[in-house]
């Protein structure tokens, strides 16, 4: 890891400090999702922006509390999540809908508080995590080389058989999940189709 990435981690770890200690003290429902989760839970930074799930209902929350932060923010035309970007420029994505799923209050719930970057902030469980990770891939984002490492560092934080349930209708998504059997990354997994999630 170059020095360049340090700066970039650090300077998108400071923007994640500010915005989840302003979005905690409003009382938005909302967990730490994307690549700073997978840092949050161990894995290794790959950390472009700050990725926040949250129920759609405290979006118009967040953005006011980010707003009165400093951060300016944008409804681009994808109607799944709005972004904020801080003074330097950092990006961060509130997600009110993962893989065409609106996110839940179970789901935030489910949520685990965890020490980022000195401070205690709710992570996304890791289960939920990595099926966010997967159940997206598709013929035109099907970048299993990224995922590997991440999903790695966290296996044992996971529900296979879960992550499989939920899989099984995408055949990117349950050929990822293959794949981690196939290289001995999990043990095998041994359930049915379910595909509820979240």
């Amino acid at each position: 890891m170059g020095s360049h990435s340090h700066e970039v981690t650090d300077a998108i770890l400071e923007t994640l400090k500010r915005a989840g200690a302003g979005l905690k003290e409003a009382g938005v429902r909302f967990a730490l999702a994307g690549g700073c989760a997978g840092y949050a839970r161990g894995a290794a930074p790959s950390l472009h922006d700050v990725d926040f799930a949250l129920v759609e209902e405290d979006v118009p929350l967040a953005l006011k509390t980010l707003e009165s932060l400093g951060f300016r923010t944008a409804k681009p035309p994808e109607d799944w999540l709005v972004k904020a970007f801080d003074e330097e420029g950092v990006l961060v994505d509130l997600i009110f809908s993962l893989a065409d799923r609106p996110v839940t209050e179970a789901m935030i719930a489910r949520a685990q508080p965890i020490n980022t970057a000195a401070l205690s902030l709710p992570v996304l469980e890791a289960t939920d995590l990595v099926i966010s990770w997967i159940l997206p891939l598709s013929e035109h984002t099907c970048d299993y080389g990224s995922l590997l490492p991440m999903v790695r560092a966290m296996r044992e934080q996971v529900d296979w058989d879960r992550v499989a349930s939920v899989a099984a209708p995408s055949p990117y998504a349950s050929t990822f999940v293959t794949l981690l059997e196939r290289l001995h990354i999990i043990a095998p997994t041994t359930t049915g189709p379910d595909g509820t999630w979240p």
